[in-house]
């Protein structure tokens, strides 16, 4: 109280006006702004803090951290984002560690989590873009992935998967408590998204992101953990080195004082904490009995993933799958051609189409959408259009043999009723001459947890038992039927199959 009184007495004598005229030039002087007394008494060391409030400085715990094993630059200010060079189709490890305290998320212990890798994007502009401007790298570069994972030399993984949908991202899953790392090989450059207008553009920063999911009780991985990211650009081979070595000479000619105003560069790069990428399993749930997209897996057991059709933010999954009922209709009002662009991811375009009609957009010629919508674009609208689905390589009709031969009822149309054991066979359509597509599709069509079926086998002469491999399946006859009846494998975790 006394105190209060001496302080009152101070502010009627115009001391603290002087003290705050004497702050405010001391403030000049430093080149850091002027401060009041105002400002001085709201800052924390004037504050009596409650105690049982979160301090400011505690941040959440993250369950894993990932640390790729490439040097920062030197010449990123502080405060601002790293910046990390990769060499084009160069192998980069990153390690994924497991960062959990005692006690933290118990229910993976013990099992597996499915990570998703993938190079994005680091400009929003270009994010909102994204779709086409990976198309049209895509019709550049045919045949070839944006990211890659370096199998041979990656450790712990498992399980890899790579959507032939999204060139951008692989996945796989890993065992947080056991050594794991995952390298990538990076195959776009930064220079490759810029306009070419004078050469030796600024190319363009992409960002590697990791977005790490747990398993739910029907066996997919959708629960979100963690996600993390880091800036990258990406130069032709041996580019990345020479830009670091520009770099860290540029920074040793600046005085000690400049330096102070750099961060240094470490042989690390560690991602930080970030949001989950829009398409992720998160803001997808497959509603229909249409089998997702087809995944080329580097093992024989598989998991189906569901999957977006589209990376960028804003075209995230609307939670059902596209099917024929998605086709336009030539009686389709202008309003509903522009909603089918839109759903259909054609967002770029529907200022241009803003009065056409269903039968107007349908009566335009793969040629005329061609020019008017450039080659990638433009195909990939006529074969929406035209709801045009990709052949089957190969064609194979399969039927679960019963315990019990299953009794139907059946009209004979010349002596009346009789009874006879029908076997209904399922056609499954492979896309990929693999033996891992046979065990999805088998999955799939019989609805059988993927993660049960060990091992597929094929009856051979005299009883014995063939595994199924890529090249057998290659050398299956297209329209062949087979049986098949399951058996408990050894170990008494899930099942063999057997094709006869």
């Amino acid at each position: 109280m006394a105190w209060v009184l001496k302080m009152d007495e101070v502010i009627e004598s115009g001391l603290v006006h002087d003290f705050d005229a004497s702050l405010s030039g001391i403030g000049q002087e430093l080149g850091a702004g002027a401060y009041s007394m105002s400002d001085v008494l709201a800052l924390p060391i004037f504050k009596q803090e409650d105690s049982s409030l979160p301090q400011e400085n505690e941040t959440k715990h993250p369950p894993f951290q990932y640390v790729m094993c490439a040097a920062t630059s030197p010449a990123v200010k502080l405060y601002d984002e790293t910046l990390t060079y990769l060499n084009q189709g160069q192998s980069y490890e990153i390690r994924m560690l497991d960062n959990r305290k005692a006690g933290d998320i118990p229910e993976i212990n013990g099992k597996l989590v499915k990570s998703i890798i993938r190079v994005v994007f680091h400009d929003r502009r270009l994010q909102y873009t994204e779709h086409q401007q990976l198309e049209g790298w895509k019709w550049n570069r045919p045949g070839d992935r944006l990211l890659d994972l370096d199998i041979p030399m990656s450790v712990g993984v498992i399980d890899i998967k790579t959507n032939p949908s999204q060139l951008n991202a692989v996945e796989f899953l890993w065992d947080p408590t056991k050594c794991t790392s995952a390298f990538i090989q990076v195959h776009c450059i930064s220079t490759e998204f810029t306009p070419r207008k004078h050469g030796g553009e600024k190319g363009v920063p992409f960002r590697i992101q990791v977005d790490t999911f747990k398993q739910t009780e029907n066996g997919e991985y959708t629960d979100h953990l963690h996600s993390a990211s880091c800036q990258i650009k990406v130069f032709k081979p041996k580019g990345a080195d020479r830009k670091q070595k520009t770099d860290r000479e540029k920074m040793e000619k600046r005085t000690a004082h400049e330096k102070e105003k750099y961060q240094p560069s470490y042989d690390t790069t560690v991602l930080t904490e970030c949001s989950p990428w829009p398409d992720t399993p998160t803001t997808f749930v497959n509603n229909s009995p249409t089998p997702a997209p087809t995944f080329t897996s580097a093992q024989h057991n598989t998991y189906s993933v569901p999957d977006s059709n589209s990376s960028s933010p804003n075209h995230q999954g609307d939670g059902t799958s596209q099917g024929s009922g998605d086709q336009l209709h030539p009686s389709a009002t202008i309003q509903e051609t522009q909603q089918w662009l839109l759903k259909h991811r054609f967002s770029t375009y529907t200022r241009l189409f803003s009065n056409f009609s269903g039968a107007d957009l349908l009566k335009l010629t793969r040629e005329d959408l061609v020019q008017i919508c450039g080659p990638a674009d433009g195909i990939r609208l006529y074969n929406a259009l035209k709801s045009r689905s990709v052949r089957p390589r190969l064609t194979i009709y399969v039927c679960q043999e019963p315990l019990r031969s299953i009794q139907l009822e059946r009209q004979d149309a010349g002596n009346g009723d009789s009874n006879g054991a029908i076997y209904v066979y399922h056609a499954i359509y492979l896309e990929e001459m693999a033996a891992s597509e046979v065990t999805r599709k088998l999955a799939l069509a019989f609805n059988i947890p993927l993660h049960q079926i060990n091992q597929v086998y094929r009856q051979g002469p005299t009883g014995i038992h063939i595994l199924v491999s890529d090249q057998m399946v290659q050398n299956f006859q297209d329209e062949s039927c087979f049986l098949f009846t399951t058996i408990k494998a050894e170990n008494g975790e899930g099942f063999h199959i057997i094709l006869k």
